[in-house]
């Protein structure tokens, strides 16, 4: 069996590809990160993708869903990403929130459900508050559907309010995200790790 992990990072920009990203890049120091812990990451720009809207495993002709929702179950690290907008999180991530709301209805072969030993991380970049908003609101849709979210399992930047300065313009990486994207991803790491040795038991 292979016991090598595998990360998939959802980055949730309102930006088609190749239109620079402050999320994208906080998508690649992650990904950047866990290359360097011997974690295999795919990074995935939602936008790029049609989504159809719904709740079900597949939408119909062309969804692109089923198959980025075959990235989600193969990946032991899920990374969701989103930048701010008016104090919430993108339409893009509600729209994968709710195309994961289908796994509520999904077990394996132990009847467990689908997502049980997924560890689940939150990202969030904006230009005003609102990251702690976001995070909680990804840690309850992330876990009600079966992922796991580690201990400080969030890296997020904010920058000043009113100004214009966004995540990609900076000079360097804040010392505070660098220190909260180590200990997210270190964590989720080693939960995962856990996870993959001994899982969560049947319940039913």
């Amino acid at each position: 069996m292979d016991t090598k992990l595998s990360a998939l990072t959802i980055n949730c920009t309102l930006k088609p590809s190749p239109v620079a990203s402050s999320t994208d890049v906080m998508g690649d120091q992650i990904a950047k990160f866990l290359a360097e812990q011997d974690v295999e990451c795919v990074n995935v720009r939602a936008v790029d993708h049609v989504l159809l809207p719904g709740v079900d495993k597949d939408m119909g002709d062309g969804d692109a869903w089923p198959a980025l929702r075959e990235k989600v179950l193969s990946a032991d690290i899920f990374v969701l990403l989103t930048p701010t907008w008016l104090g919430q999180h993108s339409s893009v991530a509600q729209r994968v929130l709710e195309r994961l709301d289908a796994e509520l209805g999904e077990t394996d072969d132990k009847g467990r459900p689908i997502l049980f030993d997924k560890v689940a991380v939150a990202g969030v970049v904006g230009n005003e508050d609102g990251a702690h908003h976001i995070v909680g609101v990804f840690y309850q849709a992330l876990n009600d559907v079966g992922f796991t979210v580690p201990a400080q399992g969030c890296v997020y930047w904010n920058g000043e309010a009113m100004h214009t300065i966004d995540y990609k313009d900076l000079d360097q990486t804040p010392s505070a995200v660098t220190a909260s994207m180590t200990a997210a991803l270190t964590n989720a790491i080693h939960l995962a790790t856990l996870l993959r040795g001994d899982g969560y038991p049947a319940t039913a």
